[in-house]
Protein backbone atom coordinates (compact mmCIF):
# COMPACT_ATOMS: atom_id res chain seq x y z
CA UNK A 1 0.00 0.00 0.00
CA UNK A 2 1.29 3.42 -0.85
CA UNK A 3 -0.07 6.82 -0.01
CA UNK A 4 1.51 10.25 -0.15
CA UNK A 5 0.35 13.75 0.70
CA UNK A 6 -0.15 16.00 -2.25
CA UNK A 7 -1.91 19.02 -3.64
CA UNK A 8 -5.67 18.59 -4.12
CA UNK A 9 -7.00 18.63 -7.66
CA UNK A 10 -10.76 18.39 -7.81
CA UNK A 11 -13.25 18.43 -10.64
CA UNK A 12 -16.09 20.94 -10.57
CA UNK A 13 -19.40 20.73 -12.35
CA UNK A 14 -21.34 23.72 -13.71
CA UNK A 15 -25.08 24.12 -13.20
CA UNK A 16 -27.00 23.81 -16.41
CA UNK A 17 -30.60 24.96 -16.45
CA UNK A 18 -31.24 24.68 -20.17
CA UNK A 19 -34.34 22.76 -21.25
CA UNK A 20 -33.79 19.18 -22.38
CA UNK A 21 -33.41 18.16 -25.99
CA UNK A 22 -33.13 14.61 -27.26
CA UNK A 23 -29.62 13.66 -28.26
CA UNK A 24 -27.97 10.52 -29.55
CA UNK A 25 -25.97 8.48 -27.02
CA UNK A 26 -22.24 8.54 -27.51
CA UNK A 27 -19.68 5.86 -26.85
CA UNK A 28 -17.35 6.71 -23.97
CA UNK A 29 -13.95 7.46 -25.44
CA UNK A 30 -10.47 7.36 -23.94
CA UNK A 31 -9.35 10.23 -21.74
CA UNK A 32 -6.30 12.07 -23.03
CA UNK A 33 -5.96 14.57 -20.20
CA UNK A 34 -2.53 13.34 -19.18
CA UNK A 35 0.40 11.78 -20.97
CA UNK A 36 3.60 10.23 -19.74
CA UNK A 37 6.95 11.20 -21.20
CA UNK A 38 7.83 9.32 -24.35
CA UNK A 39 10.48 6.61 -24.21
CA UNK A 40 11.31 6.82 -27.91
CA UNK A 41 14.82 8.14 -28.53
CA UNK A 42 13.54 10.46 -31.24
CA UNK A 43 11.23 12.18 -28.73
CA UNK A 44 13.90 12.81 -26.08
CA UNK A 45 15.42 16.24 -25.65
CA UNK A 46 19.09 16.67 -26.54
CA UNK A 47 20.30 16.71 -22.93
CA UNK A 48 18.17 13.62 -22.17
CA UNK A 49 19.69 11.64 -25.05
CA UNK A 50 23.16 12.72 -23.97
CA UNK A 51 22.49 11.64 -20.37
CA UNK A 52 21.10 8.29 -21.55
CA UNK A 53 24.18 7.59 -23.69
CA UNK A 54 26.50 8.56 -20.84
CA UNK A 55 24.51 6.35 -18.45
CA UNK A 56 24.87 3.41 -20.85
CA UNK A 57 28.63 3.93 -21.15
CA UNK A 58 29.11 4.03 -17.38
CA UNK A 59 26.82 1.04 -16.88
CA UNK A 60 28.76 -0.98 -19.48
CA UNK A 61 32.02 -0.11 -17.73
CA UNK A 62 30.60 -1.01 -14.32
CA UNK A 63 29.31 -4.41 -15.50
CA UNK A 64 32.49 -5.37 -17.39
CA UNK A 65 34.57 -4.08 -14.48
CA UNK A 66 32.51 -6.29 -12.16
CA UNK A 67 31.75 -3.35 -9.89
CA UNK A 68 27.99 -3.04 -10.34
CA UNK A 69 27.09 -5.63 -7.70
CA UNK A 70 30.46 -6.56 -6.16
CA UNK A 71 31.94 -3.16 -5.49
CA UNK A 72 31.34 -3.19 -1.76
CA UNK A 73 32.44 -6.83 -1.36
CA UNK A 74 35.68 -6.26 -3.29
CA UNK A 75 36.51 -3.13 -1.29
CA UNK A 76 36.01 -4.98 1.99
CA UNK A 77 38.17 -7.91 0.84
CA UNK A 78 40.97 -5.61 -0.34
CA UNK A 79 40.93 -3.69 2.93
CA UNK A 80 40.98 -6.92 4.93
CA UNK A 81 43.85 -8.28 2.82
CA UNK A 82 45.84 -5.09 3.16
CA UNK A 83 45.22 -4.95 6.88
CA UNK A 84 46.23 -8.60 7.29
CA UNK A 85 49.38 -8.08 5.21
CA UNK A 86 50.36 -5.08 7.28
CA UNK A 87 49.96 -7.02 10.52
CA UNK A 88 52.13 -9.88 9.21
CA UNK A 89 54.90 -7.53 8.10
CA UNK A 90 54.86 -5.77 11.46
CA UNK A 91 55.03 -9.11 13.27
CA UNK A 92 58.00 -10.19 11.16
CA UNK A 93 59.78 -6.94 11.81
CA UNK A 94 59.11 -7.25 15.53
CA UNK A 95 60.63 -10.74 15.58
CA UNK A 96 64.02 -9.52 14.31
CA UNK A 97 66.38 -8.12 16.96
CA UNK A 98 67.55 -4.70 15.90
CA UNK A 99 71.22 -5.39 16.72
CA UNK A 100 71.18 -8.66 14.83
CA UNK A 101 69.77 -6.98 11.71
CA UNK A 102 72.43 -4.29 11.87
CA UNK A 103 75.20 -6.87 12.26
CA UNK A 104 73.93 -8.90 9.31
CA UNK A 105 73.82 -5.81 7.11
CA UNK A 106 77.39 -4.87 8.10
CA UNK A 107 78.72 -8.40 7.35
CA UNK A 108 77.23 -8.44 3.81
CA UNK A 109 79.39 -7.47 0.84
CA UNK A 110 78.03 -4.95 -1.68
CA UNK A 111 77.39 -7.82 -4.15
CA UNK A 112 75.34 -9.71 -1.53
CA UNK A 113 73.29 -6.60 -0.71
CA UNK A 114 72.54 -6.04 -4.42
CA UNK A 115 71.52 -9.68 -4.82
CA UNK A 116 69.19 -9.38 -1.84
CA UNK A 117 67.56 -6.27 -3.30
CA UNK A 118 67.03 -8.07 -6.63
CA UNK A 119 65.47 -11.01 -4.81
CA UNK A 120 63.06 -8.73 -2.92
CA UNK A 121 62.00 -7.02 -6.15
CA UNK A 122 61.38 -10.43 -7.77
CA UNK A 123 59.20 -11.48 -4.82
CA UNK A 124 57.14 -8.27 -5.05
CA UNK A 125 56.66 -8.74 -8.79
CA UNK A 126 55.55 -12.33 -8.23
CA UNK A 127 52.99 -11.20 -5.61
CA UNK A 128 51.65 -8.55 -7.99
CA UNK A 129 51.32 -11.11 -10.78
CA UNK A 130 49.43 -13.43 -8.44
CA UNK A 131 47.06 -10.59 -7.47
CA UNK A 132 46.46 -9.73 -11.12
CA UNK A 133 45.83 -13.38 -11.86
CA UNK A 134 43.24 -13.55 -9.09
CA UNK A 135 41.47 -10.48 -10.50
CA UNK A 136 41.47 -12.01 -13.99
CA UNK A 137 39.96 -15.20 -12.58
CA UNK A 138 36.96 -13.24 -11.21
CA UNK A 139 34.07 -14.09 -13.53
CA UNK A 140 32.27 -11.11 -15.06
CA UNK A 141 28.49 -11.48 -14.96
CA UNK A 142 27.28 -10.15 -18.30
CA UNK A 143 23.77 -11.46 -17.72
CA UNK A 144 22.74 -9.02 -14.98
CA UNK A 145 19.08 -8.19 -15.60
CA UNK A 146 16.35 -6.12 -13.99
CA UNK A 147 12.66 -7.05 -14.39
CA UNK A 148 13.66 -9.43 -17.12
CA UNK A 149 15.62 -6.84 -19.13
CA UNK A 150 19.39 -7.51 -19.63
CA UNK A 151 21.33 -4.45 -18.39
CA UNK A 152 24.54 -4.80 -20.40
CA UNK A 153 24.02 -2.01 -22.98
CA UNK A 154 26.09 -3.73 -25.68
CA UNK A 155 23.54 -6.57 -25.69
CA UNK A 156 21.02 -4.12 -27.15
CA UNK A 157 18.00 -5.37 -25.18
CA UNK A 158 14.82 -3.72 -26.42
CA UNK A 159 13.64 -2.57 -22.99
CA UNK A 160 16.91 -1.18 -21.63
CA UNK A 161 16.22 2.44 -22.63
CA UNK A 162 12.88 2.40 -20.82
CA UNK A 163 14.44 0.95 -17.64
CA UNK A 164 17.37 3.38 -17.61
CA UNK A 165 15.12 6.37 -18.33
CA UNK A 166 13.14 5.54 -15.20
CA UNK A 167 16.26 5.90 -13.06
CA UNK A 168 17.38 9.02 -14.93
CA UNK A 169 14.01 10.73 -14.53
CA UNK A 170 13.93 9.83 -10.85
CA UNK A 171 17.26 11.63 -10.45
CA UNK A 172 16.55 14.55 -12.81
CA UNK A 173 18.92 13.14 -15.46
CA UNK A 174 21.95 13.33 -13.16
CA UNK A 175 23.86 10.35 -14.50
CA UNK A 176 26.04 9.57 -11.47
CA UNK A 177 23.04 9.76 -9.14
CA UNK A 178 21.00 7.52 -11.44
CA UNK A 179 23.83 4.97 -11.61
CA UNK A 180 24.17 4.97 -7.83
CA UNK A 181 20.41 4.46 -7.49
CA UNK A 182 20.55 1.54 -9.93
CA UNK A 183 23.47 -0.03 -8.04
CA UNK A 184 21.62 0.32 -4.73
CA UNK A 185 18.49 -1.22 -6.22
CA UNK A 186 20.38 -4.21 -7.61
CA UNK A 187 22.22 -4.78 -4.34
CA UNK A 188 18.96 -4.44 -2.38
CA UNK A 189 17.22 -6.93 -4.66
CA UNK A 190 20.11 -9.38 -4.36
CA UNK A 191 20.32 -9.06 -0.59
CA UNK A 192 16.55 -9.50 -0.14
CA UNK A 193 16.07 -12.15 -2.85
CA UNK A 194 13.46 -10.07 -4.64
CA UNK A 195 13.93 -11.91 -7.95
CA UNK A 196 12.46 -15.06 -6.36
CA UNK A 197 9.72 -13.34 -4.35
CA UNK A 198 6.97 -14.37 -6.78
CA UNK A 199 7.68 -18.01 -6.00
CA UNK A 200 7.48 -17.57 -2.23
CA UNK A 201 4.59 -18.94 -0.22
CA UNK A 202 3.91 -16.06 2.15
CA UNK A 203 1.86 -16.82 5.23
CA UNK A 204 0.03 -13.49 5.20
CA UNK A 205 -2.99 -12.93 2.92
CA UNK A 206 -3.92 -9.27 2.52
CA UNK A 207 -5.85 -9.45 -0.74
CA UNK A 208 -8.59 -7.30 0.78
CA UNK A 209 -6.07 -4.53 1.56
CA UNK A 210 -4.43 -4.20 -1.85
CA UNK A 211 -4.99 -5.87 -5.20
CA UNK A 212 -4.57 -5.47 -8.96
CA UNK A 213 -7.81 -5.08 -10.91
CA UNK A 214 -8.26 -4.06 -14.54
CA UNK A 215 -6.64 -1.29 -16.56
CA UNK A 216 -7.20 2.45 -17.01
CA UNK A 217 -8.09 4.26 -20.24
CA UNK A 218 -4.44 4.31 -21.30
CA UNK A 219 -3.89 0.62 -20.55
CA UNK A 220 -2.04 1.00 -17.22
CA UNK A 221 -2.76 -1.87 -14.78
CA UNK A 222 -4.64 -0.50 -11.76
CA UNK A 223 -3.62 -1.22 -8.18
CA UNK A 224 -6.16 -0.54 -5.41
CA UNK A 225 -4.92 0.14 -1.85
CA UNK A 226 -7.75 -0.11 0.70
CA UNK A 227 -6.74 1.38 4.05
CA UNK A 228 -10.15 1.05 5.71
CA UNK A 229 -9.80 -2.72 6.15
CA UNK A 230 -7.37 -2.08 8.98
CA UNK A 231 -10.21 -0.76 11.10
CA UNK A 232 -10.66 -4.42 12.01
CA UNK A 233 -8.59 -5.06 15.15
CA UNK A 234 -8.25 -8.72 14.21
CA UNK A 235 -6.73 -7.96 10.78
CA UNK A 236 -4.66 -5.12 12.23
CA UNK A 237 -3.04 -7.34 14.88
CA UNK A 238 -2.61 -10.15 12.35
CA UNK A 239 -0.73 -7.77 10.05
CA UNK A 240 1.12 -5.36 12.34
CA UNK A 241 1.03 -6.98 15.80
CA UNK A 242 4.74 -7.84 15.87
CA UNK A 243 7.89 -6.76 14.07
CA UNK A 244 7.96 -10.12 12.28
CA UNK A 245 4.40 -9.63 11.03
CA UNK A 246 5.21 -6.12 9.82
CA UNK A 247 8.15 -7.59 7.92
CA UNK A 248 5.81 -10.11 6.28
CA UNK A 249 3.46 -7.26 5.33
CA UNK A 250 6.29 -5.39 3.62
CA UNK A 251 7.37 -8.50 1.74
CA UNK A 252 3.79 -9.19 0.68
CA UNK A 253 3.44 -5.60 -0.60
CA UNK A 254 6.68 -5.91 -2.58
CA UNK A 255 5.42 -9.13 -4.12
CA UNK A 256 2.23 -7.36 -5.19
CA UNK A 257 4.37 -4.70 -6.87
CA UNK A 258 6.35 -7.38 -8.69
CA UNK A 259 3.09 -9.01 -9.80
CA UNK A 260 1.98 -5.68 -11.23
CA UNK A 261 5.28 -5.27 -13.08
CA UNK A 262 4.68 -8.65 -14.75
CA UNK A 263 1.81 -6.97 -16.61
CA UNK A 264 4.03 -4.18 -18.02
CA UNK A 265 5.77 -3.85 -21.37
CA UNK A 266 9.21 -2.19 -21.35
CA UNK A 267 9.43 -1.72 -25.09
CA UNK A 268 9.38 1.93 -26.24
CA UNK A 269 5.72 2.84 -26.64
CA UNK A 270 4.61 0.06 -24.29
CA UNK A 271 2.77 0.49 -20.99
CA UNK A 272 5.55 0.59 -18.41
CA UNK A 273 3.86 1.97 -15.29
CA UNK A 274 0.84 1.48 -13.00
CA UNK A 275 -2.12 3.55 -11.86
CA UNK A 276 -2.49 3.64 -8.08
CA UNK A 277 -5.83 4.12 -6.31
CA UNK A 278 -5.51 4.88 -2.58
CA UNK A 279 -8.84 4.59 -0.76
CA UNK A 280 -8.64 6.39 2.59
CA UNK A 281 -12.24 5.74 3.66
CA UNK A 282 -12.18 4.84 7.37
CA UNK A 283 -8.38 4.81 7.21
CA UNK A 284 -6.82 4.69 10.70
CA UNK A 285 -3.43 5.95 9.47
CA UNK A 286 -2.88 8.68 12.05
CA UNK A 287 -4.49 6.80 14.90
CA UNK A 288 -2.41 3.62 14.70
CA UNK A 289 1.36 3.97 14.91
CA UNK A 290 2.31 0.52 13.58
CA UNK A 291 0.33 1.01 10.37
CA UNK A 292 1.79 4.47 9.92
CA UNK A 293 5.36 3.20 10.34
CA UNK A 294 4.82 0.16 8.07
CA UNK A 295 3.23 2.35 5.40
CA UNK A 296 6.17 4.74 5.49
CA UNK A 297 8.60 1.83 5.18
CA UNK A 298 6.66 0.50 2.19
CA UNK A 299 6.62 3.93 0.54
CA UNK A 300 10.37 4.35 1.05
CA UNK A 301 11.15 0.92 -0.41
CA UNK A 302 8.92 1.48 -3.42
CA UNK A 303 10.26 4.98 -4.10
CA UNK A 304 13.90 3.96 -3.76
CA UNK A 305 13.72 0.75 -5.78
CA UNK A 306 10.84 1.18 -8.23
CA UNK A 307 11.42 4.61 -9.81
CA UNK A 308 8.77 6.06 -12.13
CA UNK A 309 6.51 3.04 -11.89
CA UNK A 310 3.40 5.04 -11.01
CA UNK A 311 1.82 7.01 -13.87
CA UNK A 312 -0.80 8.58 -11.61
CA UNK A 313 -1.81 8.37 -7.97
CA UNK A 314 -5.48 8.95 -7.18
CA UNK A 315 -6.49 9.55 -3.56
CA UNK A 316 -10.18 8.90 -2.91
CA UNK A 317 -12.42 9.38 0.13
CA UNK A 318 -9.78 11.60 1.70
CA UNK A 319 -10.63 12.39 5.36
CA UNK A 320 -10.15 15.80 6.98
CA UNK A 321 -6.73 14.94 8.47
CA UNK A 322 -5.35 14.27 5.00
CA UNK A 323 -5.85 17.89 3.95
CA UNK A 324 -4.25 19.19 7.13
CA UNK A 325 -1.22 16.97 6.62
CA UNK A 326 -1.09 17.88 2.95
CA UNK A 327 -0.81 21.57 3.77
CA UNK A 328 2.36 20.83 5.77
CA UNK A 329 4.03 18.44 3.33
CA UNK A 330 3.05 19.83 -0.07
CA UNK A 331 5.68 22.67 -0.13
CA UNK A 332 8.46 20.06 0.10
CA UNK A 333 7.29 18.00 -2.89
CA UNK A 334 8.59 18.53 -6.41
CA UNK A 335 6.24 19.73 -9.10
CA UNK A 336 6.81 16.45 -10.94
CA UNK A 337 5.55 14.51 -7.92
CA UNK A 338 2.55 16.78 -7.43
CA UNK A 339 1.54 16.52 -11.07
CA UNK A 340 0.95 12.79 -10.71
CA UNK A 341 -1.70 13.12 -8.00
CA UNK A 342 -5.44 13.69 -8.03
CA UNK A 343 -7.54 13.87 -4.87
CA UNK A 344 -11.28 13.13 -4.87
CA UNK A 345 -13.66 13.98 -2.09
CA UNK A 346 -16.31 11.32 -1.27
CA UNK A 347 -19.02 12.98 -3.39
CA UNK A 348 -16.76 13.05 -6.45
CA UNK A 349 -15.15 9.59 -6.28
CA UNK A 350 -17.02 7.95 -9.16
CA UNK A 351 -16.79 11.02 -11.37
CA UNK A 352 -13.02 11.34 -10.88
CA UNK A 353 -12.34 7.63 -11.27
CA UNK A 354 -14.37 7.43 -14.49
CA UNK A 355 -12.20 10.18 -15.93
CA UNK A 356 -9.25 7.80 -15.82
CA UNK A 357 -10.82 4.33 -15.73
CA UNK A 358 -13.54 3.13 -18.14
CA UNK A 359 -16.83 2.04 -16.54
CA UNK A 360 -16.37 -1.54 -17.72
CA UNK A 361 -13.02 -1.68 -15.86
CA UNK A 362 -14.10 0.18 -12.69
CA UNK A 363 -15.30 -2.08 -9.84
CA UNK A 364 -18.99 -1.80 -9.04
CA UNK A 365 -18.27 -0.61 -5.48
CA UNK A 366 -16.75 2.55 -6.99
CA UNK A 367 -19.62 3.21 -9.36
CA UNK A 368 -18.43 1.20 -12.35
CA UNK A 369 -19.79 -1.91 -14.06
CA UNK A 370 -17.04 -4.41 -13.31
CA UNK A 371 -18.13 -7.36 -11.17
CA UNK A 372 -16.21 -10.40 -9.98
CA UNK A 373 -16.70 -13.55 -12.04
CA UNK A 374 -19.00 -11.69 -14.41
CA UNK A 375 -19.78 -13.67 -17.56
CA UNK A 376 -22.62 -11.49 -18.83
CA UNK A 377 -20.44 -8.89 -20.54
CA UNK A 378 -17.12 -9.02 -22.36
CA UNK A 379 -14.67 -6.12 -22.63
CA UNK A 380 -14.36 -6.43 -26.39
CA UNK A 381 -17.94 -6.37 -27.64
CA UNK A 382 -20.01 -4.61 -24.98
CA UNK A 383 -19.17 -0.92 -25.19
CA UNK A 384 -20.48 1.54 -22.64
CA UNK A 385 -22.57 4.42 -24.00
CA UNK A 386 -23.21 7.81 -22.39
CA UNK A 387 -25.93 10.40 -22.62
CA UNK A 388 -26.18 13.80 -20.96
CA UNK A 389 -29.35 14.38 -18.97
CA UNK A 390 -29.89 18.11 -18.77
CA UNK A 391 -31.46 19.86 -15.81
CA UNK A 392 -35.25 19.49 -15.62
CA UNK A 393 -35.34 16.95 -18.46
CA UNK A 394 -36.33 13.33 -19.02
CA UNK A 395 -34.47 10.79 -21.14
CA UNK A 396 -35.43 7.31 -22.27
CA UNK A 397 -33.23 4.45 -23.41
CA UNK A 398 -35.00 1.98 -25.68
CA UNK A 399 -33.76 -1.56 -26.27
CA UNK A 400 -35.52 -3.41 -29.07
CA UNK A 401 -36.59 -7.03 -28.59
CA UNK A 402 -38.47 -8.05 -31.76
CA UNK A 403 -38.17 -11.80 -31.14
CA UNK A 404 -40.03 -13.71 -28.47
CA UNK A 405 -37.80 -15.31 -25.85
CA UNK A 406 -35.10 -12.61 -25.99
CA UNK A 407 -33.19 -12.10 -22.76
CA UNK A 408 -32.03 -8.52 -22.17
CA UNK A 409 -29.32 -7.74 -19.60
CA UNK A 410 -28.31 -4.15 -18.84
CA UNK A 411 -26.10 -2.03 -16.59
CA UNK A 412 -26.95 1.60 -15.87
CA UNK A 413 -25.64 4.30 -13.59
CA UNK A 414 -26.21 8.03 -13.18
CA UNK A 415 -23.33 10.01 -11.70
CA UNK A 416 -24.61 11.55 -8.49
CA UNK A 417 -28.06 10.05 -9.12
CA UNK A 418 -30.76 12.24 -7.41
CA UNK A 419 -33.13 11.32 -10.23
CA UNK A 420 -36.29 9.25 -10.69
CA UNK A 421 -35.89 5.99 -12.53
CA UNK A 422 -38.17 3.25 -13.88
CA UNK A 423 -38.04 0.23 -16.21
CA UNK A 424 -40.89 -0.95 -18.46
CA UNK A 425 -41.46 -3.35 -21.34
CA UNK A 426 -43.74 -1.99 -24.06
CA UNK A 427 -45.16 -4.70 -26.37
CA UNK A 428 -45.41 -4.01 -30.09
CA UNK A 429 -49.05 -5.17 -30.07
CA UNK A 430 -51.11 -2.14 -29.08
CA UNK A 431 -53.65 -4.44 -27.49
CA UNK A 432 -51.14 -5.74 -24.95
CA UNK A 433 -50.42 -4.18 -21.60
CA UNK A 434 -47.16 -2.48 -20.66
CA UNK A 435 -45.18 -4.60 -18.22
CA UNK A 436 -43.58 -2.85 -15.25
CA UNK A 437 -40.10 -4.31 -14.79
CA UNK A 438 -39.02 -1.84 -12.08
CA UNK A 439 -41.55 0.63 -10.77
CA UNK A 440 -40.51 4.27 -10.65
CA UNK A 441 -38.58 5.40 -7.61
CA UNK A 442 -36.37 8.24 -6.44
CA UNK A 443 -32.70 7.29 -6.59
CA UNK A 444 -30.53 8.82 -3.84
CA UNK A 445 -27.01 10.15 -4.35
CA UNK A 446 -25.44 7.05 -2.81
CA UNK A 447 -27.09 4.51 -5.10
CA UNK A 448 -24.80 2.13 -6.93
CA UNK A 449 -24.98 0.94 -10.53
CA UNK A 450 -28.08 -1.02 -11.55
CA UNK A 451 -28.00 -4.42 -13.24
CA UNK A 452 -31.19 -6.13 -14.30
CA UNK A 453 -32.40 -8.84 -16.66
CA UNK A 454 -35.71 -9.31 -18.51
CA UNK A 455 -36.98 -12.05 -20.84
CA UNK A 456 -39.89 -11.14 -23.13
CA UNK A 457 -42.88 -13.31 -24.04
CA UNK A 458 -43.89 -11.12 -26.95
CA UNK A 459 -42.21 -8.71 -29.36
CA UNK A 460 -41.61 -5.21 -28.06
CA UNK A 461 -39.00 -2.98 -26.47
CA UNK A 462 -37.52 -2.33 -23.07
CA UNK A 463 -37.78 1.33 -22.02
CA UNK A 464 -35.56 2.80 -19.29
CA UNK A 465 -36.72 6.23 -18.15
CA UNK A 466 -34.59 8.72 -16.19
CA UNK A 467 -36.25 11.93 -14.95
CA UNK A 468 -33.89 14.70 -13.77
CA UNK A 469 -35.84 17.23 -11.71
CA UNK A 470 -32.68 18.80 -10.30
CA UNK A 471 -30.94 21.98 -11.43
CA UNK A 472 -27.81 20.14 -12.50
CA UNK A 473 -27.11 18.11 -15.61
CA UNK A 474 -26.37 14.43 -15.12
CA UNK A 475 -24.21 11.87 -16.89
CA UNK A 476 -25.90 8.57 -17.66
CA UNK A 477 -23.74 5.55 -18.49
CA UNK A 478 -25.24 2.30 -19.71
CA UNK A 479 -24.65 -0.87 -21.69
CA UNK A 480 -26.82 -3.81 -22.64
CA UNK A 481 -26.81 -7.10 -24.48
CA UNK A 482 -29.58 -9.21 -25.94
CA UNK A 483 -29.59 -12.97 -26.24
CA UNK A 484 -32.18 -14.97 -28.11
CA UNK A 485 -33.18 -18.43 -26.89
CA UNK A 486 -31.84 -19.92 -30.13
CA UNK A 487 -28.39 -18.28 -29.86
Amino acid sequence: MTVEVVKVEEETQKVDGVAATKEEPKTVTKCSSYKEESNFLSDLKEFERKALNEFKAKLEEAILGNSLLNKEEETIKKNEKAAAGGVVEKEKEAEKPVDEEAEQEEDKTPKEQIAQEVEKEAEKEEENNEAEGEEKCVEVDKDIALWGVPLLPSKGAEGIDVILLKFLRAREFKVNDALEMLKNTLQWRKGNKIDSILDEDLEVDLSSAAYMNGVDREGHPVCYNIYGVFESDELYQKTFGTEEKRGQFLRWRLRLMEQGIQKLDFKPGGISSLLQINDLKNAPVLAKKELRVATKQAVDLLQNNYPEFVARNIIINAPFWYYALNALISPFLTQRTKSKFVVARPAKVTEILLKYIPAEELPVQYGGFKRENDFEFSKEGDAVSEITLKAGSTETIEIQAPEIGTTITWDLTVLGWEVSYKEEFAPTDEGSYTIIVQKGKKMGSHEGPIRNTFKNNEAGKLVLTIDNASSKKKRVLYRYKTKNFSS
